[in-house]
């Protein structure tokens, strides 16, 4: 069973509809400690990122969640709940993340766009993969997904999955022995952000 962490901050719905979709069971669960039940934790998540880390703590869940990983069992982190995973993050002030990644998460710098660029990065862009792993098995090395986020991580080459480009290069997925994170949105993407989520239910 794949449990879907419920900690207020995610759009859930779409990602319970996507797992239903490739033929796995989920469910929510919000109690840290019925986390340790699960055979694969996904973490989804938008908003703020000092705002989730305080939801996470005032329920326990990030304990819970660090021994979840401890256990080798998969993890999962899409948008905001890949960058809870890094060290910091620097949206509204300096947080402390989960730090099972090392590195921050920060905001685009502008004064690297062109003038035509915005943010937030809304829309389809193109994930350049740097590894293959199970969870991106089958997609081709260059696989479009679909984004929305204004920060994104900093972290060193040996946790990057993919990178994309908008005004300069970043960092688009991550993955760390049985963590992986996800800055677009699998369970938007149609068939390639499907095939993500499938892979995931089979590792």
């Amino acid at each position: 069973m794949i449990g879907i962490i419920d900690y207020g901050a995610g759009n859930i719905r779409s990602v319970i509809n996507a797992f239903s979709y490739v033929g796995a069971k989920s469910e929510l669960v919000s109690d840290a400690n019925e986390l340790k039940n699960y055979d694969k934790l996904l973490l989804p998540g938008v908003g703020a990122f000092g705002d989730a880390m305080n939801k996470l703590k005032s329920s326990n869940l990030d304990s819970a969640i660090l021994e979840f990983i401890k256990t080798g069992k998969p993890f999962l982190g899409i948008c905001l709940g890949m960058q809870l995973l890094f060290e910091k993050g620097f949206e509204f002030g300096e947080h402390d993340g989960l730090g099972v990644m090392e590195g921050s998460v920060v905001k685009f710098d502008e004064a690297k766009f062109d003038k035509y660029l915005k943010v937030p990065h809304m829309g389809w862009n193109v994930c350049d993969f740097k590894a293959q792993t199970k969870v991106n098995k089958g997609l081709n090395k260059q696989a479009y997904l679909y984004f929305v986020h204004s920060y994104h991580a900093i972290c060193p080459a040996n946790q990057v999955l993919a990178t994309t480009n908008y005004g300069y290069k970043f960092v688009s997925a991550i993955y760390k022995d049985n963590v992986y994170g996800f800055q677009p949105h699998p369970e938007k993407s149609h068939e390639n952000g499907l095939k993500i989520i499938k892979n995931f239910t089979e590792l």
